[in-house]
Parts: C-alpha cells; sequence; structure tokens
C-alpha cells in the first residue's frame, strides 16, 4: 500500500480530482466523513488529510510515501525530498505587497517585512542584498501595512482581491505555486514500482488521458 499525504484546504479538492482522474478514487462515503486516514476504493493506497506545512514532515520522516503539497510550502520547509512531478494544481503567486508602490525603490535603511513565510522571505531579500526585518504572522499578514507593523508583506495571492481591498500593491514576484506531488527518498527506492505507477498515472491524467 502507498501512503499519500494530501493538504487539507482548497489544494485537498483539486488533488482529489487529478487522483480519480488517474485512477485513484475515494468512496463518497470517505470523501465526506471527518476521518484524516481513509483507503481508496482499490485498498491499494491509503490518505492522510494533514495541515499543509505538515505534509513534507510526514513524508520526509517516511509517515508518508508521497504527498500533495503546494511549491510554497515546499520553499519555505526546505525538506529533503524527490519533485517528480508538477501537477499544476492550486496554482497561486508569492508575491511581496505593499501599501507605498515606491517603496523598494525608495527605501533607505531597514525594511520591515510581515510573513508567515519567513525563509522565502528571508531569502528573497539576501539574494537581493536588501536588509530587512522579518517579523513572522501566523495569518491576515494583509493588516500589518495598515496597522504601521511593517512596511511590506510576503504572502501567496490567486487573484490578489484581497490585497486590493486592504490597499496593497504588488512590487515583486518571488515564484509562482503550484500543486507538487512528492516522493519520500526511501520509498523512492523500496516502493519504487508502486510509486512509478502512481507518477505515470498522474502524468497520463495531466495529458488529458484517464484510467478507467
Amino acid at each position: 500500500m502507498i501512503t499519500i499525504a494530501i493538504a487539507k484546504g482548497r489544494m485537498q479538492d483539486d488533488a482529489l480530482a487529478l487522483l480519480a482522474r488517474a485512477g485513484i478514487r475515494l468512496s463518497a462515503d470517505e470523501v465526506n466523513s471527518r476521518r484524516l486516514a481513509v483507503t481508496d476504493e482499490s485498498g491499494e493506497y491509503r490518505f492522510l488529510f494533514v495541515k499543509p506545512g505538515d505534509v513534507p514532515v510526514y513524508v520526509e520522516h517516511g509517515i508518508a510515501d508521497c504527498g500533495v503539497v503546494g511549491r510554497d510550502v515546499l520553499l519555505e520547509s526546505e525538506a529533503d525530498l524527490l519533485l517528480p512531478l508538477d501537477l499544476g494544481i492550486a496554482r497561486c503567486r508569492i508575491v511581496v505587497a505593499a501599501a507605498d508602490p515606491e517603496v523598494l525603490t525608495r527605501a533607505v535603511g531597514m525594511l520591515r517585512v510581515a510573513t508567515k513565510y519567513s525563509q522565502i522571505a528571508a531569502t528573497h531579500f539576501g539574494s537581493r542584498g536588501m536588509p530587512v526585518e522579518i517579523i513572522k504572522l501566523s495569518g491576515s499578514v494583509e493588516l500589518a501595512p495598515a496597522l504601521g507593523l511593517a512596511d511590506l508583506i510576503v504572502d501567496l495571492v490567486e487573484t490578489g482581491r484581497t490585497l486590493r481591498e486592504n490597499g496593497l500593491t504588488v512590487v515583486d514576484e518571488i515564484s509562482e505555486s503550484t500543486g507538487r506531488l512528492v516522493v519520500n527518498r526511501a520509498s523512492y527506492q523500496l516502493k519504487a514500482h508502486a510509486v512509478g505507477q502512481l507518477v505515470n498515472a498522474l502524468r497520463l491524467a495531466l495529458n488529458g488521458g484517464e484510467r478507467a
């Protein structure tokens, strides 16, 4: 049996739909249940539904053989995983936003950056030689500039509507983020055939095919 950790939230539905096209289906009862560990109709796959930030942990430690999670989470976690497939789901952008569109060009001294992506933000600004103070928040980072806590935010955006409604403008784009299939290094070797079947089935589904 292959165990797959799925990020709960907005990615879960897209991931399950893609897996269904690949011939890996959960019954309606399992989908609608509140159980966090369920088995597919074939009995070949077990699914763990966990918080996005926990997916790399479960996979890296071998609790799950594979996982489906956003690239933003992977960049932040820096987990040692194999990434065989970009699933193209839950497409978003990791951006720098500010109330002042010219803040980066007019900056003098250290800027304050509010974000839940502290590693991504530190790497981004460090690569540009810009001194910043990272202020880590767990949510509602859009409030930080309005309340004077930060000059900039680094956040994940889909449409940009929340930024606009809070008076913020995208001033830089760090990366695009999509859902990725990740694989534990040991599982890739020890369960090579089963993992290979999963990767091939998903690749077929992405290319417009569908397994019965």
